[in-house]
């Protein structure tokens, strides 16, 4: 298997530089196609795992992260068309506080929904290997959120961003690269604070986000009760997912981030479910709330998280604003085997110092703290280049923005029209995260919808209107295969 893995390599990168001299293109480009670093095979154990859960190398993949449990899922789409966890990683230093990016120099790692395209990889990364998480998306924008170059990489380093280890990220980017071999025009990344469960939600109920919170949590229950990628799109400043266009329609939607919703519909299936499943979870955070669950204690003099694994090896190491960063948790974790090289520069976040009976606040605009002159994890020392998988976008095809288009249409169905209602990382150094009490917010209240009914396909077919139609902005790409897997044409023929 590593045998037959590293000969797809090497003919990969033998017609990568081939086309690229077809193309005219500079040297440069050629050496990137020979780039060791980002055509390293998938692990054969993990090789071993996608075949035991009935999963094709190159079938679409779909990431998670977390940042209070400071771990990346790695999700992968098996042959009954289903996603299924592949892989946890523990996330190595993650920075700022919970709640998202709003501004440029923030030092915020962003929460939200985004799209990875093959252009967003870099294998020039300073950071070892790295891939643009596509922040600001549609709603960032609306919202007049600024930052670039918000990435996932290696080097154990972040300063607005999420960083794993150099193995670790190895790893993650060659998942990456075989489902874009295998079709997918671009996986999704979906970011949150926390893992979006009843206890999380009432620990956290006093924390000015969470009313954007809330929001995504929708789009992590469509995710959990369906196990398909939710279709991303986005208007009146607001995310919405799974929307599909009424049967009775003469257009097809169109939906702009600041503009007003447009008549859609939900496959019943799919709304049914996720209304029980959000009936559930409010039922059981009202009865934490009644049984005094704490509400999460102000934190200050922390930036940012690291999964316990990696500060148990650090001298004085803490898990900062990540759960389980005391006592036996440490003593534990210090028993296992981190996941990769620890580098020795690397800054741990300072212990927390709290105050009692003071709610966790995140600063939705934390002050900005001066960055040093250290090295940025996607510009590689060439910065004229635009890396392997950029170039082969270009050719395939495939364009680089965030905001593409989604995902294959719910059959016909009996409807209820919803009518639309208003409703960089240099090396880190510690930063103050900025906190205030908060008092209790009502929780949102959504009117209660009757969507179309529509089975979920087993195994999605590509969508013919997503493949020959541009992307339009306020949607987020979907990770149906738009070619056969498995096949040297399905690579290459684009490029001849």
């Amino acid at each position: 298997m590593t045998y037959r893995s590293v000969v797809r390599a090497l003919i990969t990168s033998v017609a990568l530089a081939a086309a690229a001299l077809l193309a005219g293109c500079k040297g440069d480009d050629i050496s990137l196609a020979n780039n060791a670093k980002a055509n390293q095979p998938v692990p054969v154990k993990l090789v071993a795992d996608m075949t035991v859960k009935d999963m094709d190398l190159q079938s679409p993949i779909l990431v998670r992260l977390f940042k209070q449990e400071a771990e990346l899922e790695v999700w992968k789409q098996d042959r009954a068309g289903r996603f299924a966890l592949l892989k946890t990683y523990p996330i190595c230093r993650w920075s700022g506080d919970l709640g998202p990016k709003v501004r440029e120099g923030d030092r915020q790692a962003p929460e939200g929904f985004y799209s990875i395209s093959p252009a967003q990889m870099n294998p020039q990364s300073a950071y070892y290997l790295s891939f643009n998480t596509g922040y600001p998306n549609a709603f960032d924008k609306a919202l007049g959120r600024t930052g670039s170059q918000l990435m996932v990489h290696g080097d154990c380093s972040s300063r607005g961003c999420y960083a794993m280890t150099d193995e670790q990220i190895a790893e993650i980017y060659s998942l990456g690269r075989e489902s874009f071999f295998g079709g997918q025009r671009a996986f999704q990344l979906q970011a949150y604070p926390f893992r979006m469960t009843p206890v999380n939600m009432a620990k956290h109920r006093n924390n000015p986000n969470m009313p954007f919170w809330k929001m995504i949590k929708e789009g992590y229950d469509h995710f959990e009760v369906t196990r398909h990628e939710p279709k991303v799109d986005f208007c009146e400043k607001k995310y919405v997912f799974d929307a599909a266009k009424p049967p009775d329609a003469k257009r097809d939607l169109v939906f702009d981030a600041s503009a007003k919703c447009p008549a859609y519909v939900v496959p019943d299936e799919i709304a049914d479910a996720v209304r029980e499943k959000q009936q559930q979870d409010q039922a059981e955070t009202a009865k934490l709330i009644a049984k005094g669950t704490p509400v999460a204690r102000m934190n200050t003099g922390i930036d940012g998280g690291m999964n316990r694994v990696f500060a148990a090896k650090l001298p004085e190491g803490s898990t900062g604003l990540s759960e389980g960063g005391e006592g036996q948790g440490l003593s534990l974790a210090s028993l296992s085997r981190a996941p990769g090289t620890i580098p020795s520069h690397v800054n741990p976040p300072r212990g927390p110092v709290t105050s009692p009976q003071e709610p966790l606040v995140a600063s939705m605009t934390p002050a900005e703290t001066p960055a040093p002159a250290t090295r940025v994890a996607s510009a590689a020392p060439n910065a004229q280049s635009d890396g392997l998988f950029s170039s082969l976008a270009r050719k395939m095809g495939f364009g680089g923005s965030a905001d593409t288009t989604a995902s294959a249409q719910p059959g016909p169905a009996k409807p209820k029209v919803i009518e639309a209602k208003r409703n960089e990382p240099p090396r880190p150094e510690a930063s103050t995260s900025k906190a205030a009490a908060a008092t209790p917010k009502a929780a949102d209240s959504k009117p209660e919808t009757k969507q179309a009914a529509a089975r979920l396909p087993l195994n999605p077919s590509p969508s013919d209107t997503a493949a020959a139609s541009p992307a339009k902005d306020g949607q987020v790409a979907g990770s149906q295969p738009i070619m056969q897997a498995h096949s040297f044409e399905s690579r290459f023929s684009a490029v001849k």
